[in-house]
């Protein structure tokens, strides 16, 4: 019998490092490991997760739910991994080989879902009925949570708003037309993301900088720096005011390493009006609870939701053939 308080595993995958969590009911931490991310070959990557998964239940002493967050997502159609810069485990069946390898249900989502699912669940956008989960960082990802559920969609591309292009772009203020790494010109990504933010600061104002030292000068109310962030922050209310406009969230979770700018947030909103519908907005803007920790913690709540759904449609069909009574 699946019991209510069982311990939930998460795994955060990245490109250097994998992160461990085991959470308790209510959230807190029991136990959590990192390693490095083995990406000699994809069998040995496999193992490693696999002796992860049986390094956490052997310190707990008891079966685990287990839940994935990697870059990439697996494709609805194929069940391939695909969009990882993981390149090894890209075309590959991850999920039916983890769980076949472990014996276990294992649960896989995209590491910015896993974001959205844990700020929603316990987080910033705890309370909120529909949750759009942000993370600007190096790159520039998203995820849908609406009822403490994850919406991903049969291409498995709900949230991925950083490859939208950006709205309402004009050369002689955004610079430029920027190539993405997908293929696409002007994603999101290119523009508000922390590389988008340095890119933009080099090719539009011919300087040099990265982004703690871009906000240092303008802090120092340097007048270039001053440009570059001013129009980053009007990017920024572009992109977010389009995901109002289509989805009108309850709340938006801003996260990754851009989130910890404070200058980001007093005049976002009244930015995003100038761009939303009927030119007001009331989009509640918050910080991610969790920060980094997010994507591992929504990982092992995922894994967690899945033996749950498992355990309760399973009830549902024995109760359906053999009576509520039955045994």
């Amino acid at each position: 019998m699946l019991m209510k308080n069982m311990k939930r595993l998460g795994l955060d995958i990245g490109g250097t490092k994998i992160e461990a969590v085991v959470l308790d009911e209510q959230g807190s931490v029991v136990y959590r490991q990192r390693y490095p991310t083995c990406k000699d070959n994809y069998p040995a990557f496999l193992n490693s997760i696999r002796e992860i998964i049986q390094e956490a239940e052997k310190h707990v002493s008891e079966t685990l739910s287990i839940g994935i967050g990697l870059p990439g997502t697996p494709d609805p159609q194929t069940h391939l991994i695909k969009n990882s810069n993981i390149q090894i485990i890209n075309k590959q069946h991850f999920l039916i080989d983890i769980t076949e390898l472990t014996g276990k249900p294992v649960a896989v989502a995209n590491d910015a879902n896993c974001f959205a699912l844990s700020e929603a669940i316990d987080g910033s956008g705890a309370g909120f009925h529909a949750v759009f989960g942000v993370i600007l960082g190096t790159g520039c990802g998203g995820g849908l949570v609406v009822g403490q559920r994850l919406l991903t969609g049969p291409n498995a591309c709900s949230g991925e708003w950083g490859h939208n292009p950006l709205p309402h772009y004009n050369s002689q203020r955004d610079g430029m037309t920027s190539r993405c790494y997908c293929g696409q010109d002007n994603c999101l990504e290119s523009f508000i993301s922390g590389t988008g933010l340095e890119r933009q600061y080099h090719q539009n104002y011919s300087k040099q900088g990265d982004v703690p030292g871009i906000m240092s000068l303008v802090r120092a109310n340097d007048i270039t720096a001053m440009q570059c962030w001013d129009n980053f922050l009007d990017q920024v209310a572009r992109a977010l005011a389009s995901v109002v406009n289509l989805l009108d969230p309850d709340v938006i979770v801003i996260g990754g390493g851009v989130s910890n700018i404070a200058e980001l947030y007093p005049s976002l909103q009244q930015r995003m009006a100038e761009y939303v519908f009927g030119n007001s907005c009331c989009t509640p803007l918050v910080v991610a609870k969790y920060g980094d920790s997010s994507g591992v913690r929504g990982a092992a709540w995922l894994g967690h939701q899945q033996i749950t759904q498992t355990f309760q449609r399973n009830k549902e069909d024995a109760n359906e053939r053999y009576g509520a009574s039955g045994n």
